[in-house]
This record gives C-alpha cells, sequence and structure tokens, in this order.
C-alpha cells in the first residue's frame, strides 16, 4: 500500500539526556482557548475528542443550560474585511449544538466566561445531525452572520457525551468586496517609486504559482487577508512582518521576513502538497539543549501544526525522530530521538488530537540527509522529526 508522507523538519539540538516536562501549558482543544483557527474557505474534517470539556465557561448565559454534555469543538474566525459568514456542519448520526460568540472588545474567552461576549446564533435542539448558516434557513440551518473588519466569532458545536465522531466543516466567508481568487496578482501599492515587497507562491514541485490564502501581520498599512499567486505592496516604514500561507491540499508554510522601507524586496514561498515524497522544514520548533522539552518560542508551530491535524481529521501519521551525531548511532542519540518524536506526539495528544492517529520512533542518527554535512544548515537538516502520513 503506497503511503503519504510528508516531511516536517524540527531543530533537534543532540544531546544524551532529556526532560519529562514539556514547559507549555497545555491548551486542550475541546477549550475556548484551544479553538481551531480558520484562516480560510474550505472543506474540512474535525473530530471530536469525547472527553467532557470545563462547562463553568457557559454558566454565565442562562439560555445555555440546555448543553449538558461536555464533548465540545470549538472554532475561531477573525474577519480581515466586512464580509459575510456561510457553513455547513454535520456529522453521521445523533446530535449537533450550535453556539456562536461574537467578541466585544479583545479577549472572547474570558469574555464568555464573564457573560460579555454577545451569542449571535443558538441551535440547541437536538433533532439535527447537520447545523450551519446559509441564506435560506430550515432544519438546523439559521441566518449566514454578517461581520465588520477585524471581528472575531467563536463557534462552539457539541455532541453527545464520550463519542469521537468526525464532524465534517464547509466554511466560507464571502466579503463584501469580494476578493480576487482567480486572478494570479493582487497589487496593493499606490506609488510606483516607493518601496516594494513581492510575494510569490508557488508549489514546490512543479515551480508553478499556486493560489493560496495568505495573511499578514507587523505593518498596518499591510496586514491582512490576501488571495492569490502574487502580492505587491509598498513598505512604507521598516518591520518584521508575520506571514502565513494556506493552500486546500498543500501543508501550511509561515515565515517571518524583515523588510526595509529603503530597498525592495521579493519573497518566494513554495508549497508542499501532501502527497508521496513532499517534505516540509518548520525552523521554528525547538528543543532546550540537552532535553526533549519544547522552546516556549515553538508554541505557535506547535499549534499550528495541532490545527492542521485538527482540521484534517483523516490522516493518521507516525512521527519519527532524527538526530545529527558523527560515528555510529550511540544509545544517548537512539534515546534522544525517540524522546523528542514522542514529546512531539504528547503534545498533540494532550492538545486534543486523537491518538489513535499517532505514532513515533526514534532512528537516532542511522537514516541522515546528508550522509557527510558541510555546513550547519546541512548539520541542521540531519536534526529533524520527519511526520509520515500513513
Amino acid at each position: 500500500m503506497t503511503k503519504l508522507s510528508f516531511i516536517l523538519i524540527i531543530t533537534l539540538l543532540c544531546s544524551t539526556t532529556f526532560a519529562q516536562n514539556s514547559g507549555l501549558n497545555t491548551i486542550p482543544l475541546n477549550s475556548c482557548t484551544g479553538a481551531i483557527n480558520i484562516f480560510d474557505d474550505g472543506n474540512y474534517q474535525l473530530q471530536f475528542t469525547g472527553k467532557n470539556a470545563d462547562k463553568k465557561t457557559l454558566e454565565s448565559y442562562p439560555a445555555l443550560a440546555e448543553i449538558n454534555s461536555g464533548n465540545f469543538i470549538w472554532i475561531s474566525f477573525i474577519s480581515e474585511q466586512d464580509g459575510e459568514i456561510t457553513f455547513d456542519a454535520s456529522k453521521e448520526s445523533g446530535f449537533l449544538q450550535m453556539v456562536i460568540f461574537k467578541q466585544y472588545e479583545n479577549d472572547i474567552c474570558g469574555e464568555i466566561s464573564s457573560g460579555a461576549a454577545e451569542i449571535k446564533r443558538l441551535y440547541l435542539t437536538k433533532d439535527q445531525t447537520k447545523v450551519g448558516l446559509n441564506y435560506e434557513i430550515g432544519g438546523g440551518t439559521l441566518y449566514s452572520l454578517p461581520l465588520n473588519k477585524g471581528k472575531k466569532i467563536q463557534v462552539l458545536f457539541v455532541t453527545e457525551k464520550g463519542v469521537k465522531d468526525k464532524l465534517n466543516l464547509d466554511w466560507k466567508f464571502m466579503p463584501s468586496v469580494p476578493i480576487v481568487s482567480e486572478s494570479k496578482i493582487v497589487d496593493r501599492r499606490n506609488d510606483d517609486f516607493a518601496t516594494t515587497f513581492r510575494i510569490v507562491i508557488k508549489d514546490r514541485k512543479t515551480n508553478l504559482p499556486l493560489i493560496a490564502s495568505v495573511t499578514l501581520n507587523g505593518r498596518s498599512s499591510i496586514s491582512g487577508s490576501y488571495v492569490g499567486s502574487e502580492f505587491l505592496f509598498n513598505v512604507d516604514k521598516n518591520c518584521e512582518l508575520a506571514i502565513k500561507c494556506d493552500s486546500d491540499g498543500y501543508f501550511f508554510n509561515d515565515r517571518v521576513e524583515k523588510i526595509s522601507s529603503f530597498k525592495d524586496k521579493e519573497v518566494e514561498i513554495y508549497m508542499d502538497k501532501i502527497s508521496s515524497g513532499t517534505s516540509k522544514q518548520i525552523e521554528e520548533i525547538e528543543f532546550t539543549p540537552g532535553t526533549s522539552e519544547f522552546t516556549k518560542s515553538s508554541l505557535p508551530k506547535l499549534n499550528r501544526l495541532k490545527d492542521f491535524l485538527a482540521l484534517n481529521s483523516n490522516l493518521n501519521i507516525e512521527i519519527q525522530g532524527h538526530v545529527f551525531a558523527l560515528g555510529k548511532n550511540t544509545h544517548a542519540g537512539q534515546k534522544i530521538s525517540e524522546a523528542r518524536a514522542k514529546r512531539v506526539m504528547r503534545y498533540l495528544i494532550d492538545n486534543g488530537i486523537d491518538k489513535s492517529r499517532l505514532s513515533s520512533v526514534g532512528y537516532g542518527n542511522t537514516k541522515p540527509i546528508y550522509a557527510k554535512p558541510k555546513t550547519s544548515s546541512e548539520e541542521q537538516s540531519n536534526r529533524r522529526v520527519e511526520i509520515v502520513v500513513l
């Protein structure tokens, strides 16, 4: 049977011991703060954990007393422009309940706990396997939800206690001013003589332009969400720009770029399709030297991986650990590779990914990408964790 595989390259620093504490707080997938972030339209398959969440978050809303199961899935969405949300959420059997909260100021989970967040849509009758928002209502489908730019919502789905059912989610945001999705070029420049920052999105295997959803943060004149394959912006101030790229059927690609108001810059971002032999390097996930403990700076990337797996619950993966060391494989190197692979797996399980989808194995230094590395970057490539989709 052919395996679909892709590689997540994670910075690993070889040592002889490892810590038992990951150093990062657990944020369960079924909690408000552990909500799955939706950045782009698409068809997603999520999975209920079967575990009861803390329902105290909802106690400030008497209308939610009918929610007597804590088997939750939370979805988080921020509107980057004025528009309207529609979606269909369904599962094969049982029931679905749905609550949509709108942020009042800047801490939606705190606002839900205190009762300050506004309930915008509510369906609590346990008679439907399908709920959602649309322009025509009926059954568990309520009216679509308008959102202004910058507003955040939290969507709660609830089902029977203890089940680990799959939830199929078809999500769509309709902007008031349509986003250019068929055109490849998004040009937001207003001064032909000013410094230009250019982003080009490509398929790594074909080297052809790829349409993707790109979210930028770090400079107000540039920040926002865009859809296309080439993006052009004027730069009026030096800054660091966080770039998040998502495309259906591809592994996400994030990076931070330093841009200058004095020099044009072009960045090519290659997206890896989830298919046989696909590889992906993510340098931001690191371990404390000599341990299997994640550094705190690794949390954003770990959460992105968690969200990716949560939104693609049909994927089962094997996590493989590798270290860099010269000579024969040592007992210490073997153990640290196993420990770090297990640490990634444990983080995913602790944060709501079903353990039946995950396995881990360590290879020490027996499978280097570079047999005789000549540079520090080649050594770094040998320190990795590979994720194989089964």
